[in-house]
């Protein structure tokens, strides 16, 4: 393990770990879908990557995805990010692509975190949508339009989020229904009541079953997917959503 020597505010010399830089032709691909930006979908995602990949000569050698979770979500809620940045280490991977900007984030100190994240494992962080974001520059002007982005994720993520406490406020003025539809029901012909949905229902019980049966959430979730069980918005089962199902049918 090699070290170089560097120099701390207090005049005094130190040793850090030098990182040794992956491999730039091989490429992690982080896809993120959450569930009010569906016009950013994972297959429109997968192409962007795949079109990056083929226009610089590179190899998509893993993607990961995180479906229906936010972008200012914390990182121990974002299961597919962290198996991204773990098949950095894996594949000795140089680059951790997504469609754009803000898939990796909309919080200006969890970008930071991830492209942190990435770099220890001699890696960049890399958009296909450009954005003047490419990880590659580390001058103040490229970390600063970087920042710029970030911000401006942020910001749009904060305007959604008031435009639908706003919306919601109204609809609740006017006495019509605000929640979304529970888990094993589906809106009605009228569009305003609920009813069953039996293959919602379906999985709840065998979700149910196999906890009883002392299984834990992640093999809950892996069975489920099995049997061909999956959830409302396709994907995988991952246990906080495995969670969250076994409460709705408790």
């Amino acid at each position: 393990m090699s070290y170089y020597a560097g120099v701390n505010e207090g005049g005094n010399m130190t040793r850090r770990k030098q990182i040794k830089a992956g491999d730039a032709s091989k490429v992690v691909g982080y896809v993120r879908v959450s569930t009010d930006e569906q016009a950013h979908g994972a297959d429109a995602q997968r192409d962007a990557l795949a079109r990056w990949c083929d226009a610089h000569g590179a190899e998509l050698v893993a993607v990961h995805e995180d479906p229906g979770v936010s972008g200012g979500a914390s990182l121990d809620a974002r299961p597919g990010l962290l198996a991204a940045v773990d098949a950095l280490r894996e594949h000795d991977a140089g680059v951790l692509l997504v469609a754009k900007r803000d898939r990796l984030a909309r919080d200006v100190v969890l970008a930071a975190m991830i492209e942190r994240l990435a770099a220890r494992e001699g890696a960049r962080v890399a958009s296909a949508a450009g954005e003047g974001t490419d990880g590659a520059a580390d001058d103040p002007t490229a970390l600063l339009m970087r920042r710029m982005v970030d911000a401006f994720a942020e910001y749009e993520r904060a305007i959604i989020r008031a435009r639908t406490k706003a919306a919601l406020a109204a609809k609740q003025a006017r006495g019509e229904r605000t929640g979304g539809i529970p888990y094993g029901c589906s809106l009605a012909d009228d569009g305003r009541t609920l009813e069953d949905n039996p293959a919602e229902l379906e999985v709840m019980g065998a979700a149910r079953e196999l906890r009883a049966a002392g299984l834990s959430l992640r093999k809950v979730g892996a069975e489920l997917e099995a049997r061909g069980l999956l959830p409302r918005s396709g994907g995988r089962w991952h246990a906080e959503t495995v969670k969250a199902l076994l409460l709705e049918a408790a």
